[in-house]
């Protein structure tokens, strides 16, 4: 992704906003045009404008003119599956150190949302290795990719990793597949001591299943949480919570892998246990 310049440029990406909260981004390109049923605009005649301007179309509709987020980018990315959310995106990313310069391994590349969130992330210091089993997934994923110019930060192998990962001291991995409590021997191989693992699950009998397996193939410091999400609406006499909310979409799951006979001890808390009452400051 290119630096924001104060104008708009040939080649940025640009988010159009109506009034109607209809959005479009596009690729600027010389020649180029949007057609929407409120009118067509010209590529051209936006070169050169600066952000957050206000133009029109042809009819004479009115668009707002801004660069676009990676949400807005990743939710108008073309789908046939479910895809990941930006809330739980977000805590993946800080929660496994990704970043400018990070190299990164997934399984489960599907219509490459997650992939696209990942080659943002890293930047052009950094490197994305994405495996898929599914050819036509895979093809739309690099469609998406080439859509937003971050195809060459990006290396898409078609491989069922049950059959073992390529590479080797990865540092950073995250599985996006039905069953990775299956793979994890696989991912064991292919990643560094200390390194960063994360997948997500939709159920939690999913999730007991993987931490019986994380301890099995000598993964410790398992963490397990869900995201959920709360709009407001955005009226100062009637500041409220919008009417829906996005609230389940799947376990994040995360853990790190040790050296064989370097684990921690792993504590299961008694719940019929009754813990003693803790101490007020104040007495």
């Amino acid at each position: 992704m290119q630096r924001i310049t104060p104008n708009v440029q040939y080649g940025d990406l640009a988010q159009l906003d109506s009034p109607s909260n209809k959005t479009y981004t596009i690729l600027l390109l010389a020649g180029g045009q949007l057609q929407t049923h409120r009118g067509v605009l010209n590529h051209d005649d936006l070169i050169g404008k600066p952000w957050g301007s206000q133009v029109y179309s042809h009819l004479g509709s009115s668009f707002y003119l801004m660069p676009p987020a990676l949400g807005n980018l990743l939710q108008g990315s073309r789908r046939n599956t479910q895809i990941m959310y930006p809330k739980d995106i977000g805590f993946i990313l800080v929660t496994m150190g990704i970043g400018p310069g990070s190299y990164v391994l997934e399984a489960g590349t599907g219509s490459g949302v997650f992939t696209t969130a990942l080659a943002w992330a890293v930047g052009p210091e950094g490197h994305v290795i994405s495996y898929e089993v599914r050819p036509d997934m895979q093809n739309l994923a690099r469609k998406n990719l080439e859509k937003l110019g971050l195809e060459n930060r990006v290396t898409l192998k078609l491989k069922d990793i049950a059959n073992g990962l390529d590479e080797s001291n990865v540092e950073i991995l995250f599985l996006d597949v039905p069953n990775p409590y299956d793979l994890l021997e696989q991912v064991y191989a292919a990643m560094m001591p200390g390194g960063f693992f994360g997948c997500i699950l939709p159920t939690a009998n999913q999730v007991s299943r993987m931490i019986s397996a994380l301890h099995r193939n000598n993964f410790a410091f398992v963490d397990i949480c869900e995201i959920m999400l709360r709009f407001y609406k955005a009226n100062p006499n009637r500041l409220r919570p919008t009417d829906r909310m996005v609230a389940h979409t799947g376990y994040l799951v995360f853990a790190r892998p040790f050296l064989p006979g370097e684990a921690p001890p792993v504590i299961y808390p008694d719940i019929n246990k009754e813990e003693p009452p803790v101490e007020s400051e104040a007495e």
